[in-house]
C-alpha cells in the first residue's frame, strides 16, 4: 500500500540520513520514478524532505526533523515481543538494554496494539537450547564483540575439538553467530573463512592493526557457506545398519545429521535398513546405547569395534560378587 511505503521512506530517511533514490527503490521494490512521486507526496503533506542532485546526491530530511510515528502494525508489534535466543542478549551484556528498548516500544505503540504485544510476551516463549544437550558453559564474548564492532584483528588461543592444547591464531573477524544456543565467531584466517566456537576460545586479545576483510564479502554470505560445508561434509566411513521400528524415531532424531537417506523397511516390516556417513569406525560405539535394537551390518571393522566395547562392558559388570 502507498501509505505503508510512504511511512517506510520516512523512517528510512530518519535513521539513515541521505539515501540515494535507487537504494530506496531497490529496498521497497518499486521504480525510481515511483520513489520521486512518493517524495512529492510527502512534501505536499508537510514533511520537510528534499532531493540532492549529483553523483553523491540522494533524498534526505531537513536536519532536526523527527517523527514520533512508529509505523508498527499489530503483527509487527507482536513480533518484537517474541524474543528468540534470550541468552544471546545476556552474552552480549544487552539484557537491560533490551528490556529498556521494549518498554520504550510498548510506550510508543498505538493503544489498541499494546494488549496484544503484552499478551504475546506472556504466551510465547522460545528456548533455543536442544533437548538433552547438557548444561551450556558460560561464554564471555565481550572481547569478540568488541573486535567485531571496532573492526580490529583478533589474536586467539583456541582449543580444537579432541585436543587439550590450544593453538594461537590471528584472525580477521566478520561477525558473531549464535546457533541453537552456541556462539560462533566467523573470521578469515590467512584469507580463508573459518568457524570458531566461542566456548573453545581460551583467550582473545585485540590486535593493534585494523581488520582486513575481503571486498564485498558479508557475514550472512560467509555463514551460509560455512554452514553448508558442515552440513554437507561427506563422512569418510559408511555404516550400514538395521534399526528396530520401536526405536526408529529416537534413532533418526539422534543421528539425522549422519543419515545419507530415509531408512528403508525390510520385508518383515519390524526392521529398517539405514546408512550413516561418519568420521571413523570408532563412531559405531555410540550405537551401543540402543542395545539389540540396532545392528551394524558393515563394515566388519565397525562390528569389531562394537564387539570389543560390548565385551569390555560385560567384563566390567559380569563379575559375580563385585560390589
Amino acid at each position: 500500500m502507498k501509505s505503508d511505503r510512504l511511512l517506510s521512506i520516512l523512517l528510512l530517511l530518519q535513521t539513515r540520513g541521505l539515501v540515494p533514490a535507487t537504494e530506496l527503490a531497490e529496498r521497497l521494490e518499486v521504480s525510481v520514478r515511483t520513489i520521486y512521486r512518493d517524495i512529492e507526496a510527502l512534501s505536499a503533506s508537510g514533511v520537510p524532505v528534499y532531493a540532492e542532485r549529483g553523483r553523491h546526491g540522494g533524498i534526505a530530511l531537513l536536519p532536526g526533523f523527527r517523527t514520533d510515528v512508529t509505523g508498527l502494525t499489530a503483527d509487527e508489534a507482536r513480533a518484537l515481543f517474541v524474543l528468540a535466543a534470550e541468552g544471546a542478549h545476556a552474552a552480549l551484556g544487552l539484557d537491560e538494554a533490551l528490556g529498556s528498548a521494549l518498554r520504550k516500544v510498548m510506550a510508543a505503540l498505538p493503544a489498541p496494539h499494546r494488549p496484544a504485544a503484552e499478551l504475546t510476551s506472556r504466551r510465547i516463549l522460545v528456548d533455543p537450547v536442544r533437548w538433552m544437550s547438557g548444561p551450556q558453559p558460560a561464554v564471555d564474548v565481550a572481547e569478540l564483540h568488541e573486535a567485531v564492532f571496532t573492526d580490529r584483528r583478533l589474536r586467539l588461543d583456541y582449543r580444537h575439538s579432541g585436543t587439550s592444547t590450544p593453538r594461537t591464531y590471528t584472525v580477521d573477524p566478520y561477525g558473531l553467530v549464535v546457533k541453537a544456543g552456541v556462539w560462533y565467531l566467523v573470521a578469515d584466517r590467512d584469507g580463508v573463512p573459518r568457524l570458531f566456537r566461542a566456548d573453545r576460545v581460551r583467550r582473545a586479545d585485540l590486535a593493534d592493526e585494523p581488520v582486513v576483510r575481503r571486498p564485498g564479502v558479508e557475514l550472512a554470505d560467509l555463514w551460509d557457506e560455512l554452514r553448508r560445508q558442515v552440513e554437507e561434509r561427506p563422512g569418510r566411513v559408511r555404516l550400514r545398519v538395521r534399526v528396530h521400528r520401536s526405536r526408529l524415531d529416537l534413532f533418526v532424531r539422534l543421528h539425522a545429521g549422519a543419515l545419507t537417506g530415509e531408512p528403508r523397511p525390510e520385508e518383515s516390516g519390524e526392521w529398517l535398513r539405514a546408512e550413516l556417513a561418519v568420521d571413523s569406525v570408532e563412531w559405531a560405539r555410540s550405537l551401543l546405547s540402543f542395545g539389540p535394537n540396532v545392528e551394524v551390518l558393515s563394515p566388519p571393522e565397525a562390528r569389531d569395534v562394537l564387539a570389543r566395547h560390548a565385551a569390555a562392558v560385560v567384563a566390567l559388570y559380569g563379575q559375580a560378587g563385585t560390589p
